[in-house]
């Protein structure tokens, strides 16, 4: 397939992009390289496949590049599916920022669904959030639920392109898979997530910012199994628009994630109690029977599996940016 991924040089883009890159795709990465966080990073997280791909450094709000990037395809073959994953991502930011989420998550989705309208791109999946499911009261979360109460400008965009991609399947025939993603982590996670950035203090001996009394639950999902999710919705053939939850399974309490991070590192943690966050759910939880049952997909990483091999990464990680 040839297959363009936004958001390939992210955290789960990177990850896709090898995958895809080594079952014999052709791919081309659509990353505007924002300072979210340190755009070096980005770039340390495509090396390994920077001279498989085709780059485009384009802003989803820039609706002309993207259609250029969408309609150039790869060596002049249109791409057979795109998989958008770039977004303003996160709770706490959104909320400081609604604008800029609504013009990149809003926006910058219907230009690229423009764009993959004009280019006749026939599949698409939607990398969407557990944020959407908002203070839903029954769990685990189905995808059938009705969403009423999201409480983050950026759960409110998630929310608006997937109904923005049922739009286009629908009157366009863009075949369109949404995945909600649950609490994702693993190597290259982005630092500002709360795995990565507790390791990161815990090993440092600084203290950890806590917020709750750490009674909030997630349930997280491994970055491999999200990207094994993907390649399952790349070869869907439902109906020409579906919603699915990726989650990995098990729901844990922040203060049981500060333990087992605790006892990973071997170093007991500092804990800074803070008031709970505007915006913030209380709990996620995924219902992943319809993952099951129609993509043939559940998570395979644990929890302790999938922190091990993330501390293990982490530490190979700051070794080697000591080093250099």
């Amino acid at each position: 397939m040839n297959v363009l991924v936004t958001g390939g040089a992210g955290f789960i883009g990177s990850h896709l992009v090898e995958k895809l890159l080594a079952r014999g795709d052709r791919v081309a990465v659509l990353d505007d390289f924002n300072d979210f966080y340190d755009p070096n990073r980005k770039l340390a997280n495509l090396a390994p496949s920077r001279n498989a791909i085709l780059l485009h450094r384009v802003s989803l709000a820039d609706a002309d590049a993207v259609e250029r990037a969408v309609a150039g395809g790869i060596r002049a073959a249109p791409f057979d599916a795109i998989v958008h994953l770039a977004a303003r991502a996160g709770v706490r930011p959104s909320i400081a920022h609604p604008r800029l989420y609504v013009e990149t998550n809003v926006s910058g989705t219907l230009n690229l669904l423009e764009a993959a309208r004009r280019a006749g791109t026939g599949r698409l999946v939607f990398g969407s959030s557990s944020s959407v499911y908002g203070l839903c009261k029954e769990s685990p979360f189905r995808e059938d639920m009705a969403l009423r109460e999201t409480i983050s400008p950026y759960a409110a965009t998630k929310l608006a392109g997937e109904q923005l991609c049922s739009n286009y399947a629908h009157l366009h025939g863009i075949t369109t898979v949404a995945l909600r993603f649950f609490t994702v982590y693993g190597p290259r996670q982005r630092p500002d997530l709360a795995i990565h950035q507790f390791t990161e203090r815990i090993a440092a001996g600084r203290a950890i910012r806590q917020f709750g009394d750490g009674s909030t639950r997630r349930d997280y999902t491994y970055v491999d199994d999200i990207v094994a999710g993907i390649l399952a919705a790349l070869s869907y053939e439902g109906p020409v628009y579906d919603v699915f939850n990726l989650g990995g399974g098990e729901t844990i309490a922040l203060s049981d994630l500060i333990a087992r991070l605790e006892e990973k590192l071997e170093v007991k943690a500092k804990v800074e109690r803070l008031p709970e966050q505007p915006g913030d759910l209380p709990m996620t939880s995924a219902d992943v029977a319809k993952a099951d049952r129609l993509l043939g997909w559940q998570p395979k990483v644990h929890i302790d599996e999938g922190l091990r091999r993330f501390v293990e990464w982490f530490q190979d990680w700051q070794a080697s940016n000591t080093l250099s």
